[in-house]
């Protein structure tokens, strides 16, 4: 019974290696190729083809070079004002959230743009305790591994804006029929704006909530000290 587990626990302890050897491998591979898919791409056309629907993904890498700097304010602004100060983690809205929710007032979101970029390259949609530590472990791979310029580079170039639209650049066309190196200041907010909702919420057709959502963040945009802010990455 011991020689088999030990055997058992040798096996184990290998997989485990092999598994973080792999993933590190991953993570290091793609602080310099262009990323060109995502897991929660290939989950919405698996959800797709479950649902005996076809679903078209619309997405073309673009640089940092050919990114707006506006866009990439706008997402700071949006989604992670501390992203340049943090390790991947931002534990100030961590006990917000937790604060919030002790008070009532329901759960909010504390994910930063790094954990972000981690749970759509490498992981799935959803929530439950495996995904949020596999999250958490590629957030610390990447935060190790990359500048915070690629984590940001990587986030623009693969996040859902609609239904098969992913990244800048299609999000740009498919909206605004411009690229991703020529979104003005309105353009981008509004990008930034639908994100919490990309494929419930419009940023050519903008309600109520997303035209008074893209408004604050271009108030924080300035606040941050525009795309002077960026120097900080």
């Amino acid at each position: 019974m011991r020689s088999w587990r030990r055997r058992a626990a040798r096996v184990l302890g290998l997989a485990l290696l092999g598994w973080v050897g792999l993933s590190v491998l991953l993570v290091l591979m793609f602080r310099v190729v262009p990323v060109s898919g995502s897991m929660v791409m290939l989950e919405r056309k698996v959800q797709a083809w479950r649902a005996g629907e076809s679903l078209e993904i619309r997405q073309a890498w673009r640089p940092w070079s050919q990114l707006a700097p506006e866009a990439k304010l706008a997402v700071i602004a949006a989604e992670d004002q501390r992203f340049p100060d943090h390790h991947g983690f931002d534990l100030v809205e961590l006990r917000r959230a937790v604060t919030a929710s002790l008070n009532g007032d329901g759960l909010r979101g504390a994910s930063t743009l790094s954990q972000q970029t981690a749970k759509n390259l490498f992981l799935w949609t959803g929530r439950n305790w495996v995904r949020k530590g596999l999250e958490a472990w590629f957030t610390l791979l990447i935060e190790l591994l990359w500048p915070k310029e690629r984590i940001l580079e990587v986030y623009l170039n693969i996040a859902e804006w609609d239904s098969g639209v992913f990244g800048l650049e299609a999000a740009a066309r498919h909206y605004f029929g411009v690229s991703a190196a020529d979104l003005d200041a309105v353009q981008a907010s509004r990008l930034a704006a639908i994100l919490p909702n990309p494929r419930g919420w419009s940023a050519s057709r903008p309600g109520p909530h997303v035209l008074n959502r893209s408004a604050w963040i271009r108030q924080q945009m300035g606040n941050l000290g525009g795309t002077a802010y960026l120097e900080r990455l």
